[in-house]
């Protein structure tokens, strides 16, 4: 496992080409600013919220620039074939499928993974937000690993929110639950690939490679995440192995 300190893009220019199986990741939604200036009661309900943090309020025309680049590079380090998973407001959707796209990324779908039991935030505005959207691509290719085993997958992930028990050595305002990282990572990799998370966060995609037997890879820019991230990987399980 390799955990890297430091901004993604930069980081991304020292990987060789073609090292990474898939990358499954949790972007900013550059939504901060926006949401700013609309009736939200964020602050009264979740510490370091994305709206008033200050790291996710890049002006909307300088966040596509970064994105165009992060595509660019991860099309240059994924696998000819391999997998990319963004999650992503839905507003903001057809923007990262058009700089995926531009930069060698096929789009293969979108889908919503539903949260089960969501913040009530806003209930007596408006409806609650209990979905975000996710955002499947295939690097320089139409297909890839995709290990259904016969079953119908559908675009639709149903999940309660993070727990407690997997915040119990940090926790981080957007932080994903193992469960849906597993999801993605069980059906396209398989044991062995190199899983990319240039936006580690809490580290939820790397615990959940690490413990099905991936190789866990990531980038974070907050080095109190990154010792998160490091104890999280330390208490994770190991891979399931058979006895004889």
């Amino acid at each position: 496992m390799d955990i890297t300190q430091g901004e993604c893009i930069q980081v991304l220019k020292q990987l060789q080409d073609g090292s990474v199986s898939a990358t499954i990741t949790d972007p900013p939604y550059n939504l901060g600013a926006f949401m700013q200036g609309r009736a939200h009661n964020l602050g009264n309900m979740r510490e370091n919220n994305f709206v008033d943090a200050g790291w996710d309020n890049a002006p909307a025309d300088e966040w596509e620039v970064l994105m165009g680049e992060l595509f660019t590079e991860l099309s240059r380090v994924t696998r000819k074939g391999g997998a990319l998973v963004v999650f992503m407001a839905a507003i903001k959707v057809e923007t990262v499928v058009r700089l995926a796209q531009a930069a060698g990324f096929y789009y293969k779908t979108t889908g919503v993974w539903h949260k089960t039991n969501p913040m009530p935030r806003n209930m007596n505005l408006h409806y609650i937000n209990s979905t975000e959207s996710w955002i499947y691509f295939i690097n320089q290719a139409k297909t890839g690993t995709f290990l259904n085993e016969g079953r119908a997958l559908h675009d639709h992930i149903e999940s309660g929110v993070t727990p407690a028990s997997e915040k119990r050595h940090g926790k981080h305002p957007t932080q994903k639950p193992l469960a849906v990282m597993r999801h993605f990572i069980e059906t396209l990799t398989n044991p062995g690939d190199t899983v990319l998370d240039p936006f580690a966060g809490s580290g939820s995609t790397l615990v959940a490679a690490a413990e099905l037997g991936r190789i866990p890879l990531g980038i974070e820019l907050d080095a109190a995440y990154c010792d998160l991230i490091n104890a999280r990987l330390q208490a994770a399980q190991p891979p399931l192995t058979e006895t004889a």
